[in-house]
């Protein structure tokens, strides 16, 4: 029998991938396309395998969402690149993490003609990061995320007045690879200097650079908001890996060395590629403690050029020279209100920076691409993609509910058991992983 010919549909299919617990900032992404759009969109998680249903239609337009590019793999069902393959739709990518695996990321691109790119690559830098290098035909910069309407609900939520917040600085975060630079490094650099230097000065801490002791969904923002101050510093990294050269030298020297400290390594190796490719923004956390009016004490930078030191946040410099000024001004109780009332202004009220806004620019990059944009409501295919993937999301819930048992099993072992099993785990995993990758 033939194969039943492919529907043209007007609209949007958004691929993605989502598995608890990722970050939840992945669905608000994904959510502003569907609430947001002009525009029809059907979101489907690859994670439950390819929906049938597709073989039936070819939408206007395709987006892949960030979630699709990890770094090690990328989660994507043979069928689905299949799809891309052959849909004659007009092709949207959204990239973070981009300073790594760069090749991998290129070769997606062409051979799979996409057509857009989402970048965080500051626009003087688009050229040399993909133009050259790929066919894609435009290119257009953003930041990671935005603020939507269930971040402000949650800061309002939590927000507590400043007497009643109990923690006078809190911060989490988690130690980076070396290879990503020095400015990868501030992260855990932040809040380790400023427990050692805020000792004797009576402050009420709760900083921790331990990936085990991360905050995520609603527990993020009770915490912003039992804390008069958070540290932050700007998103992204200091070196931009163009080839992985950097990476592979430095696992090289880290195997001759283990012990090898960064300043030795940059020494060795990085300090000529700190700076290669601008890629520091502002990060998603700042939106977040603006809606729980949590002052922030931030390290000096660009932040995108949204953030401005001492109307939205106390600058801290990256040596830590003003610590003493910064303790001063944030025992300012009057300084603390403005700060984080102007950040709430500016970040949140005035409505610059929500999702909606960046849905509208989306939507008019697409209308450009496609010559008007995919107009029509056609309300079944939604439903018949829902329906054709069931049991493949049913078998995709059910890894996830074994993955967490296992996980669960796994950390109620004693320490000296898991120190011992790591090794053979750690191969197995990589071997599941080389799996699942793309051919």
């Amino acid at each position: 029998m033939a194969p039943r010919p492919r529907r043209h549909v007007h609209g949007s299919l958004l691929l993605y991938h989502f598995a608890p617990p990722d970050a939840g900032t992945i669905m608000d992404h994904v959510s502003a396309f569907t609430r947001y759009s002009r525009f029809p969109v059907w979101a489907v998680n690859v994670g439950g395998g390819y929906p049938p249903a597709l073989d039936r239609i070819d939408p206007a337009v395709v987006i892949l969402h960030y979630s699709l590019f990890g770094p090690a793999h990328y989660p994507i069902p043979p069928r689905v690149l299949d799809f891309l393959d052959r849909t004659r739709a007009y092709k949207v990518a959204f990239f973070q993490d981009e300073y790594h695996y760069r090749p991998q990321r290129i070769t997606f691109l062409n051979d799979h003609a996409v057509d857009c790119v989402y970048t965080l690559v500051e626009p003087t830098y688009h050229e040399f990061v993909y133009g050259a290098a790929s066919s894609v035909r435009r290119i257009v910069t953003v930041i990671p995320g935005y603020v939507d309407d269930r971040m402000a609900r949650l800061g309002s939520r939590w927000a507590k007045p400043d007497a009643a917040r109990r923690i006078d600085v809190g911060y989490r975060a988690r130690r980076l690879p070396s290879h990503w630079g020095r400015g990868a490094q501030e992260k855990a650099e932040i809040g380790e200097r400023f427990v050692e230097l805020a000792r004797g000065t009576g402050l009420v801490l709760d900083i921790d650079v331990d990936n085990a002791s991360r905050i995520y969904g609603t527990g993020w923002y009770r915490f912003l908001g039992d804390c008069r101050s958070v540290l932050g510093a700007e998103s992204g990294v200091s070196i931009f890996d163009m080839d992985d050269s950097i990476r592979l030298r430095t696992e090289a020297l880290l195997r001759e060395n283990p012990c090898m400290s960064f300043d030795e390594l940059s020494l060795r190796l990085l300090a000529p590629y700190e700076g290669n490719v601008p890629y520091r923004t502002i990060s998603p956390r700042a939106f977040e403690a603006a809606t729980t009016r949590t002052v922030q004490i931030l390290f000096e930078g660009e932040y995108s050029g949204i953030l401005v030191p001492m109307r939205h946040y106390i600058p801290l410099k990256r040596d830590f020279g003003n610590f003493e000024d910064v303790v001063s001004w944030y025992r300012d109780s009057d300084l603390r209100h403005d700060l984080a009332e102007r950040a709430y202004a500016d970040l949140i009220a005035s409505g610059l920076y929500t999702y909606q806004r960046f849905i509208e620019g989306v939507d008019d990059v697409i209308a450009d691409g496609i010559g008007g944009g995919p107009h029509g409501r056609e309300q079944w295919i939604g439903l018949a993609l829902s329906i054709s993937q069931a049991p493949g999301m049913l078998r995709f819930r059910l890894r996830l509910g074994a993955s967490r048992l296992a996980r669960g099993v796994w950390n109620r072992r004693p320490a000296g058991v898991r120190d011992g099993l790591r090794p053979a785990v750690g191969q197995l995993l990589r071997a599941a992983v080389r799996r699942r990758r793309i051919p």
